[in-house]
C-alpha cells in the first residue's frame, strides 16, 4: 500500500524515573500530506492527520548517542507512507541538547526501556492502538541505538568499568520484550556484547549495514552480532561503500551541514541523499518481508477465527 505519512507529537513516561521524554510518531493516513517544520526541519506530513484504515507493524526507531530521533525522519516518512507505524523518541539525557547520561551504565540500562515504554504508549493510545498487528514490533537502532535494540531483543549487556561508579564491569539490567520481531542495525555499537553468550538470545530476523570508512563503529563491531547470535538466527548485512558513520542520519539542510558539524558529513564522494533512497527502500523491503507474516500468525492467534489479511 502507499498513503501519506501521518504526523504527532507525544509525551511517553518513563516508569523508571517518573520523567516524561517526546516521541514523534510518523503512521500511514488518508489526509493530504503538508509542508510542516519539525524542530529545524522542514517535513511533508498530514500534521495529526487520521490513521488510515488497516493493521500495521509498529517500528521503532533509536537515535544514537547525544543524538535526534529526528535525524531519522525521511526513513520514518517512508516506512509510514508504506504500512507501517513509526515511533522515534528522543531518550533521555542522551540526546543533543541533554547529554549528561552519556557513557555511564545508567543510560545502557535505561535506553532499552525507553524502546518498551515507547511501544507500550503506542498499544495503549486511542487512535493507533486498534490499527497495530498485536505484538509485531520492528526496531531499527544506529550506533548506540543498534545496542538499545539488541538488548531489547534478549542481548546480556555488560558495563565496562569506566562506566560504573565502582569503576567495575557489572551486568546492564535489561528486560526483553517479546514483542521485538526484527531488528534493523545501522552501524551498531556493540562491544558492551562481546561476553560469551550474550547474543544467545536474540533470535529475530537481522538487517544490519556498517559503514566502510566508520571511525567510530568499525567492522569488527558487526563481526560481534554475527559471531554472537545463535546459529540459525537469519542475518542480512552488508557494508557500505565509502559510507561514514554519520551517512545513516538523513540529509540535513544546507543551512545546517558545515564541516565544523560532523554529523552532516560524510566522505569524499558519498552521495547520501542517493543512498538514503536506497535504504529507505531495503528497509521497507526487509521489514514487510519479515513482519507481515509474523503480524498475519499473531493476529491469528490474537483473534481465531478472525481474517489475518488485512494488512497494508
Amino acid at each position: 500500500m502507499s498513503a501519506g505519512a501521518g504526523c504527532r507529537v507525544a509525551e511517553v513516561l518513563d516508569d523508571g524515573t517518573g520523567a516524561t521524554f517526546p516521541m514523534l510518531v510518523m503512521y500511514p493516513s488518508p489526509a493530504p500530506e503538508r509542508p510542516e517544520r519539525v524542530g529545524p526541519y522542514d517535513m511533508s506530513v498530514a500534521m495529526d492527520g487520521p490513521v488510515e484504515d488497516g493493521s500495521f507493524p509498529l517500528v521503532v526507531v533509536s537515535h544514537g548517542t547525544g543524538g535526534s530521533h529526528l535525524l531519522y525522519r525521511t526513513l520514518a516518512a517512508h516506512l509510514a507512507r508504506h504500512g507501517f507505524v513509526v515511533a522515534l523518541p528522543e531518550h533521555p539525557r542522551n540526546h543533543r541538547n541533554d547529554n549528561a547520561l552519556a557513557g555511564t551504565h545508567t543510560i545502557l540500562a535505561d535506553r532499552p526501556r525507553h524502546l518498551r515504554a515507547a511501544i507500550d504508549w503506542a498499544y495503549a493510545d486511542g487512535a493507533l492502538g486498534p490499527r497495530l498487528a498485536p505484538r509485531t514490533v520492528a526496531v531499527v537502532g544506529h550506533s548506540l541505538g543498534g545496542y538499545t535494540a539488541l538488548a531489547l531483543a534478549g542481548g546480556t549487556p555488560t558495563a565496562f568499568g569506566r562506566e560504573t561508579p565502582d569503576g567495575q564491569p557489572r551486568p546492564v539490567p535489561v528486560t526483553p520484550d517479546a514483542r521485538v520481531k526484527a531488528l534493523v542495525l545501522l552501524a551498531p555499537a556493540t562491544p558492551w556484547f562481546m561476553a560469551p553468550g550474550a547474543l544467545r538470545d536474540v533470535r529475530v530476523p537481522i538487517l544490519m549495514f556498517s559503514a566502510e570508512k566508520d571511525e567510530h563503529a568499525p567492522l569488527w563491531h558487526a563481526r560481534i552480532v554475527e559471531r554472537g547470535v545463535r546459529d540459525g538466527t537469519p542475518i542480512d548485512h552488508r557494508t557500505v561503500a565509502n559510507a561514514g558513520h554519520y551517512s545513516f542520519l538523513a540529509p540535513f539542510p544546507p543551512a545546517i551541514a558545515s564541516p565544523a558539524f560532523p554529523p552532516s558529513q560524510d566522505p569524499p564522494g558519498f552521495d547520501r541523499a542517493a543512498f538514503h533512497e536506497e535504504l529507505n527502500v531495503e528497509v521497507e523491503a526487509f521489514l514487510h518481508r519479515v513482519l507481515l507474516p509474523r503480524a498475519r500468525a499473531e493476529s491469528a492467534e490474537a483473534s481465531p477465527g478472525g481474517d489475518p489479511t488485512s494488512y497494508g
